[in-house]
Parts: structure tokens; C-alpha cells; sequence
């Protein structure tokens, strides 16, 4: 076991070591919680719904499109057959109405009927055909806006439950945070230093308690000798795990 980890041992009282705990201790809590804030279930049914949300609605978009260019193509196809109604009430009327007194003008007349009529059938073949696309169009869109409601909906439930464990967990980490601030008062600089500086190398963990032979931070059990040179370490002397480099803080339940 290396005691110092450097050429000059650190020091520190034993007190303000196991003060040093104590700070471990809310700062993991700190993070715990900032875990559980960043990974709250709302959070990830918000995004997959978000994403889900983005997909449908570019499908309700291109059936927008459809819808507008099949109402668009009704409009005209409904202009279309009533243009050649208009023609043929027109031409009924003056032949109904003897205007037309030439045998050939009225054969060619005759004709001209006949195939506004083949003409006014097509048509509304065409508009009958537009009509039921567009209705279908209308119903798929129709569809659509009701999953986009229906997302909104739940997207509106989830934010609010977020926010409120928001609040929740922002006022309980405010809480750990005032009382971090208190516990680390008048610690050393150089113990504090050391301890952040592991603590960002080592998941959060930079000061552990040696707890029956047994390092609490990489929960190795250590052998005979090294608790032997740590027994013989002055209480004031900062040790440190030889395997995982942390602050080993000494107990009565150390096994020492």
C-alpha cells in the first residue's frame, strides 16, 4: 500500500478526513440524483413519441399535398362537366325553341348533342373517380391529425409529469448541495483538490472508506501487508488505494 502516491505525503486531520466522507457521500447522492434527473422514463417516451410525432406528421403533409391536388382536380373536373352541360342546355334550347330550322343545321346539332352527352358521361366517370380518391385521401389525413392529437395529447401529460419531477428532484439537489457546502467548509485545499480531482477521474468516487480490510471504492479486499504499512501510517496521513488510487479514509471499522 502507498501511502502518498507522491513524494510528499498529504496530511490532513483525522477528522477532516472523515469529514471528507461525509462530503463523498453527498456528492454521490448529487449525482444520483442528476442521474435520475437525466434519466427520467418521461424523457425517453418524450423523445420516441417526439419521433414518432415527426414521422406521422410528414406523412400528414405529402396527404395534404394529395389532398389539395385532389380537390384542386375535382374543382376542375366539376367545371369541366358543368361547362358541357352548360353547351348542351344551350343547344337544347334553341332547337326546343325552333331556332334551328336548316335540316342540316339541325342534323349537325343532333350530333353535336349526342357527343356532349359521350362527353358529359366521361366526365362524370372522372369526377366520380377524383370524388372517391379524394375521400380516401380525406379519410387517411383525417387519420393522421387524429394520431397527431393523440400524441399531442400524451406529449402534454409526459411534459408535465417531467416538470414536476423537474421540481421535485431540483429542490432535493438544491437541499444536498447547501448542505455539501457546510460539511466541506474548512477542509484542507490541498485534501479538497485531490479529492476533486479523483473524483473526475474515478465515476464520481474520489475518497472511500477502508471498511473490513476491504477498499469501499473498488471493493478490492486488501492483503495482510498492506494493511500492516497502513496500520503503521499515521492517523494524520492521507493513504490511498494501491489499485484504484483513491482516498482510503480510516475507521474503527477498518479491520486495522
Amino acid at each position: 500500500m502507498n501511502t502518498s502516491q507522491g513524494s510528499t505525503p498529504l496530511k490532513a486531520d483525522p477528522t477532516a478526513q472523515l469529514a471528507l466522507l461525509e462530503v463523498q457521500e453527498i456528492d454521490a447522492r448529487a449525482d444520483q440524483l442528476r442521474h435520475q434527473r437525466s434519466h427520467l422514463p418521461e424523457l425517453a417516451e418524450i423523445a420516441e413519441l417526439e419521433a414518432s410525432r415527426k414521422v406521422i406528421d410528414d406523412q400528414a403533409r405529402d396527404a395534404r399535398i394529395v389532398v389539395d391536388d385532389l380537390s384542386a382536380e375535382q374543382a376542375k373536373v366539376d367545371a369541366d362537366v358543368e361547362a358541357v352541360r352548360t353547351r348542351r342546355t344551350r343547344d337544347r334550347d334553341r332547337m326546343d325553341q325552333g331556332l334551328i330550322s336548316n335540316p342540316k343545321d339541325l342534323e349537325r346539332m343532333q350530333r353535336e348533342l349526342e357527343s356532349l352527352e359521350r362527353r358529359i358521361g366521361s366526365l362524370e366517370d372522372d369526377e366520380l373517380e377524383v370524388m372517391e380518391k379524394l375521400e380516401e385521401a380525406q379519410r387517411g389525413l383525417a387519420h393522421l391529425d387524429e394520431q397527431l392529437a393523440a400524441h399531442d395529447e400524451r406529449l402534454a401529460a409526459l411534459a408535465a409529469e417531467r416538470d414536476r419531477r423537474f421540481a421535485e428532484i431540483d429542490a432535493e439537489l438544491a437541499t444536498v448541495e447547501g448542505g455539501r457546502g457546510a460539511k466541506a467548509e474548512g477542509l484542507p485545499a490541498d485534501l479538497v483538490a485531490l479529492y476533486d480531482k479523483l473524483r473526475a477521474s474515478k465515476g464520481g468516487v474520489g475518497a472511500a472508506e477502508l471498511r473490513a480490510r476491504q477498499c469501499g471504492g473498488c471493493r478490492l479486499t486488501l492483503d495482510n501487508a498492506e494493511l500492516a504499512i497502513i496500520a503503521r501510517t499515521p492517523a494524520d496521513q492521507v493513504v490511498r488505494c494501491e489499485e484504484c488510487s483513491r482516498i482510503l479514509v480510516r475507521t474503527a471499522e477498518s479491520g486495522l
